[in-house]
């Protein structure tokens, strides 16, 4: 692995070398001064509400040895306290971070997976490095830092690791256009085009566009996608001429897909053919969306040439970025958190899910999808008729775009008796611990926003 100089930073961004030594490797970089570490390169990125540059004198006196800032004069007193520290001067910290995490990616010529999407992106990069990682000493984003900030910083973390896995996101057009061009990957993966941050683009066609732009940095890349996606089948039929796009699916006759599959509340089981062996796949985690993540994970270890038998390690023992479908049991009571997010698509896959408990009461407590302007109405009213559709016994609703659910399941004939509106959160918590019972099943979604997650975390410590 090779490691950035302060010479190349230099020379990347036309900067000023205000004091210190120009061969100075920086090996670790931070943005924060709170988890600044000895000897970090601090990097004083301006955010909308405080310049990162104004803190320079508090990161280097926790211990960084070179601090990148913008925008700062610098008296002599204040040098003559850091003789023994490096002080870079750009013109803009945030094209310094993108330059040289391209940099970094281009000096360290290892293998690079891509995924975006509207929804899934978390769950099937964390599949996916569970997969690879069988093989390869595996960098991965963390969490969801997907943005124009979070991947350049995932890029300068490598170290000494063989394979990169790094989740693109975005809300408008050319965000994830610039993160290709730094991560230049080799393998791009697109989940689905969904309803997600369609306020922002207008339709799922201008979503696929935005979305394709994780091409933009590629040459000649492998394109894996899911072809059960109704407007990735159309792009694919559109594009099979390019040999280099590879498929996986349930429904649509797909390169990767699953025989004999069966779902379960705590997982799914089918057979796959993996590099022309017959194998049986068991995912540890329920839900038909989870079986699209791990032929998604198949796929990609298919094209890396990892052997079936790791294929399945890497499957059967991934670890979700918390509250991506975390599932826990309190005195009979079960518990799914997947309020991290919330989109139609993803909606209408928790409330699938819920039809696997058989013989339990199911309980889906759901709030507003944001960023989806016009179409706010239209969607919230989709979710009303799928909660019907999927036999949810008793729905609770907060937040002022969650009317149209209520509305709308009511229209679809669902008992007056099970509907819930609540205009403050917290009587959410006052109800479920008046009502619920041993056996019940309670689904918390909504968007981030909504903070729905915290009602699961009260109900947890609630039923310990």
């Amino acid at each position: 692995m090779k490691n950035i100089t302060v010479k190349d930073i230099l020379e990347l961004t036309n900067g000023e070398l205000i004091t210190g030594n120009e061969d100075f490797e920086c090996e670790n970089f931070s943005k924060d001064t709170r988890q600044i570490k000895e000897k970090d390169t601090y990097i004083g990125i301006k955010g909308e509400k405080f310049d990162g540059s104004a803190f320079w004198k508090d990161a280097l006196e926790k211990g960084a040895k070179c601090v990148i800032v913008e925008n700062i004069d610098f008296s002599k007193e204040s040098l003559d306290n850091f003789k023994d520290k490096i002080i870079i001067k750009v013109e803009s910290t945030f094209d310094t971070l993108y330059k040289i995490a391209t940099y970094k990616r281009e000096i360290n010529d290892i293998p690079v997976v891509a995924i975006t999407g509207s929804v899934g992106k978390t769950s099937t990069k964390d599949m996916i490095a569970s997969v690879v990682s069988q093989k390869y000493k595996t960098l991965k984003t963390i969490g969801n830092n997907n943005n124009n900030i979070g991947l350049p910083f995932t890029i300068l973390r490598l170290k000494d690791e063989e394979l990169m896995v790094l989740e693109m996101g975005m809300n408008h057009f050319g965000e994830i256009s610039l993160l290709s061009k730094i991560a230049k990957p080799n393998i791009c993966v697109i989940t689905n085009i969904g309803t997600s941050h369609i306020g922002n683009l207008g339709s799922r066609e201008n979503i696929l566009k935005a979305k394709l732009e994780i091409l933009d940095g590629a040459e000649n890349p492998i394109i894996i996608i899911n072809n059960d996606n109704d407007l990735l089948h159309k792009w694919y039929l559109e594009n099979r001429d390019n040999k280099n796009i590879i498929t996986f699916g349930i429904e649509n006759e797909s390169d990767i897909m699953p025989k004999n599959l069966k779902l379960y509340h705590n997982g799914s089981e089918y057979e796959c053919n993996i590099n022309g062996e017959n194998v049986k796949v068991k995912v540890p985690i329920a839900g038909e969306h989870f079986v699209l993540n791990a032929l998604c994970a198949t796929t990609v270890g298919n094209v890396l040439d990892i052997k079936p038998n790791k294929i399945l390690q890497g499957i059967e023992n991934v670890e979700l970025t918390k509250n991506r479908m975390d599932v826990v049991e309190k005195n009979g009571i079960t518990i799914i958190n997947d309020a991290y997010n919330a989109s139609l698509e993803s909606i209408t896959a928790s409330l699938k899910y819920l039809l696997t408990f058989k013989n339990s009461r199911k309980i889906a407590i759901l709030g507003d999808i944001l960023e989806v302007g016009e179409y706010n109405e239209e969607l919230h009213r989709k979710v009303g008729k799928e909660v019907v559709n999927q036999k949810v016994d008793i729905l609770i609703c907060y937040g002022e775009a969650s009317k149209y659910i209520v509305d709308q399941a009511r229209k679809e004939g669902m008992d007056e008796e099970n509907i819930y509106y609540f205009e403050d959160k917290n009587q959410i918590l006052d109800f479920l611990k008046e009502e619920i019972k041993k056996g019940d099943v309670l689904l918390f979604k909504a968007s981030n926003g909504m903070r729905f997650f915290d009602l699961a975390t009260e109900i947890e410590k609630f039923l310990s």
